[in-house]
């Protein structure tokens, strides 16, 4: 079985309305959290900027937490910005529901592949596995990957998932001999 895998090579951006240009498209940049002290609860904020007009707006992490409530690793995470914490905090579903805005992983993402699989035996099988949940279709990952046609993946794949449908979850397929 041969591994590829989904990984990411930035932060995608956000499909988030701007309020001055309204533009649809928001960035992380380096990465910046905001904490403001209100007595002893605290409200943290992801920073973000708009890609057209570099206006900043805030996506709201926390709001009115007790101090006492947070993990002091998480806070201090919070405080010096780590680019770990922003990166998982982006990446979490609820965040983005709350928030109202969505991931746009255009240019995001790159497949690594072993080099030399053509020597394998047909039929070959090839697992899947992503790093970040990057939603892709898998007929256009395995056609990128194996560089066929769209028709031809259809036509010589096997999978264990619809190759329509976007997923973000490892799968396995075969890849059948050509003609």
């Amino acid at each position: 079985m041969l591994p590829w895998i989904v990984r990411r090579t930035r932060l995608p951006l956000l499909s988030l309305r701007c309020v001055d240009c309204r533009s649809e498209s928001a960035t992380t940049g380096g990465g910046r959290f905001r904490v403001n002290a209100n007595g002893k609860l605290l409200d943290v904020w992801l920073l973000v900027r708009c890609v057209s007009c570099d206006r900043t707006s805030k996506l709201t992490v926390h709001e009115r937490k007790p101090a006492s409530s947070f993990d002091p690793a998480e806070l201090h995470g919070y405080n010096v910005n780590d680019p770990q914490l922003v990166s998982s905090r982006l990446l979490d579903p609820l965040l983005a529901h709350r928030n109202r805005f969505s991931l746009d992983w255009t240019g995001a993402w790159r497949l690594d592949t072993p080099s030399a699989w053509l020597d394998e035996a047909w039929p070959v099988r090839v697992e899947v596995a992503f790093e970040d949940p990057v939603p892709v279709r898998p007929e256009r990952l395995i056609a990128h990957g194996l560089g066929l046609s769209r028709n031809e993946v259809l036509r010589r794949i096997k999978c264990d998932v619809g190759l329509r449908r976007r997923t973000s979850a490892g799968f396995t397929f075969t890849v059948l001999a050509g003609d």
